[in-house]
């Protein structure tokens, strides 16, 4: 068995919406988070590199994980080519001191860069330290239809890649089972974002332990494994009716991660 190891836990600059980046920064050094993964999207603040080292200096939080703009409000965000936004992300990343760069698998209209991916993406991971993380996505719902909006999949463990993001409101979202697919993905998962989900067909990004994802036994098993990488939450905080509603929600999300990392520290050793 490995042995335990400290994951730091990060928040999501989306954790804060319809808050901007800057707020994130903030409440993430208010609570106590070890970072923050910037969602680069229509926040001016998010684009910056310069803004963004300037809040990291100033709160003392630094930037372990950046998210490209690849979701569908982000379409025009560094560019309309994808290959150009993570050449971005990667150079932001490399700038910033991040280890991480969280990409979607392609939309399926964008056909030439879908075709390309896989092994456009193992080109880019092998001019930089930078992992690029491919998260899994899910099949959009509608009633009794479902539409394949990813390719080559939403199930990123269909295809081979050097670093895997795992996202438990996908996971509920594509009603599969999460420790599955972490047992497919193997030690080539290189980052986390915690959430939650009740397998509705709305990407839910619940507080942690308000669904029924495995997160509390996800968390153990990052510790005991040996896990090298990050624990982000990104969780959905919209309908919160205050500032201190949503870090109320934040914090408890903070704890629930801390605590079930502790749980498998503090486990017998065999």
């Amino acid at each position: 068995m490995a042995e335990p190891t400290t994951v730091p836990v990060a928040l999501s600059t989306a954790s804060v919406y319809p808050e901007s980046t800057a707020t994130a920064f903030e409440i993430a050094a208010r609570l106590g988070y070890d970072g923050v993964e910037v969602m680069v999207w229509t926040d001016p603040v998010s684009q910056d590199i310069d803004a963004l080292r300037r809040l990291s200096d100033h709160h003392g939080i630094p930037v372990l994980a950046v998210h490209a703009p690849c979701l569908l409000i982000t379409q025009r965000v560094w560019s309309t080519d994808p290959w150009t936004k993570l050449r971005r992300a990667q150079a932001a990343a490399e700038k910033l001191g991040a280890s991480t760069v969280v990409v979607h698998p392609p939309f399926r209209w964008q056909r030439q860069y879908a075709r390309d991916f896989v092994a456009g993406v193992w080109r880019m991971a092998d001019e930089t330290d930078v992992r690029f993380a491919v998260e899994n996505m899910y099949p959009w719902r509608y009633r009794d239809r479902e539409m394949l909006a990813y390719a080559p999949a939403w199930d990123v463990t269909q295809d081979d890649y050097r670093h895997f993001t795992i996202d438990l409101s996908h996971t509920s979202t594509a009603r599969t089972d999460a420790l599955d697919m972490i047992g497919r993905m193997g030690d080539r998962l290189g980052h986390v974002h915690l959430a939650d989900g009740r397998g509705s067909a709305k990407d839910e990004h619940l507080v942690p332990g308000r669904g029924d994802q495995p997160c509390a036994e996800l968390l153990e098993h990052l510790t005991v494994s040996g896990f090298g990488g990050h624990v982000v939450v990104e969780v959905n905080t919209r309908r919160a009716m205050s500032g201190a509603e949503r870090e109320a929600d934040l914090a408890e999300a903070l704890a629930f991660a801390r605590k079930h990392l502790a749980a498998a520290v503090r486990l017998p050793r065999r």
